[in-house]
């Protein structure tokens, strides 16, 4: 499929304060596209649409907010005039034993990574029909394979997978393109949070190759940028993630297998390992949590 330059173009990047969010949307300013980034870091936001290179704008948002993102979509349109590109990246992660795990955190990263992007799309899909525009959903290798240790993960991975192909069908008559980003480890904020506890990146290194393996960032957001100008049905952080879609069928019983020998290695070191949320991203959503509370 040819790509087409997104030159002059709207898009609006969720989850845009840092890591994958944050370097898509100076790689679409880069080609021109005007850049409306959404998140719950204002003071990071701010500085990074300061530094890009084509108009742009921020806004405060909690994707799992129905009046917030519909707001927020009203506010885009007026601030710019049309919505061409939405890309529903916001996400956070927890880890650990499901049976150990912190019941707020491991709701929340279902309520954020899947509710989260319906929610987006739910407000962003009127304006997207409009222009005939193009939506990706940041998915993950954790919806090709399930992995130990992080159950809530890879049930919002699965489910925002899930979500993304059956909208496809629902809107291609109007139009819009709907896309699925597939990433493995990648060097963000939230891979670097994880790997600060010890049992979990040593449970990820000892994963089969290539999914063993920590990828540097730039090159899997160029992938998506080519994706996002092909309006693509999927597009693949790391090259090899395309092969795992033919034999996807077999990785539960690879993983599982795989998994338990690990699991049991790692027994006598999972008594009271409980994670919440990891990373930078993490952080900011309990601090607007907290603040919403209070």
């Amino acid at each position: 499929m040819s790509r087409v330059s997104p030159e002059g173009k709207v898009a609006v990047v969720t989850g845009a304060a840092r890591g994958v969010g944050e370097l898509l949307a100076r790689k679409l300013s880069a080609r021109g596209v005007k850049v409306a980034l959404v998140g719950l870091e204002p003071d990071a936001l701010k500085d990074v649409s300061a530094r890009l290179h084509s108009d742009s704008d921020h806004w405060y948002a909690d994707v799992t907010d129905h009046e917030a993102m519909a707001r927020v979509a009203a506010e885009v349109r007026e601030r710019f005039g049309r919505v061409d590109i939405v890309v529903a990246n916001a996400g956070v992660a927890t880890g650990g034993p499901f049976t150990e795990s912190d019941p707020d955190a491991w709701r929340r990263v279902i309520e954020v990574n899947l509710i989260g992007s319906a929610v987006t799309a739910r407000a962003f899909l009127p304006l997207l029909v409009e222009s005939r525009g193009y939506l990706l959903q940041i998915a993950s290798l954790a919806a090709i394979t399930p992995a130990p240790m992080m159950t809530a993960y890879c049930a919002s991975k699965s489910g925002v997978e899930a979500y993304a192909h059956a909208l496809r069908a629902e809107v291609a008559h109007r139009g819009v393109k709907v896309g699925v980003g597939y990433l493995s480890w990648t060097d963000t904020d939230m891979v670097r949070g994880a790997d600060q506890d010890d049992v979990m990146r040593e449970l990820r290194q000892r994963l089969p190759w290539p999914a063993n393996k920590t990828y540097p960032l730039g090159p899997a957001a160029d992938r998506l940028v080519a994706g996002i100008e092909r309006r693509s049905a999927h597009v693949y952080g790391q090259a090899w993630l395309r092969g795992m879609q033919g034999v996807r069928g077999y990785l539960p019983a690879l993983i599982g297998t795989v998994g338990q020998r690990e699991m049991k290695r790692f027994a006598g070191r999972l008594d009271g390992l409980r994670i919440g949320l990891v990373g930078a991203g993490g952080s900011a959503d309990e601090q607007h949590r907290a603040t919403v509370r209070d």
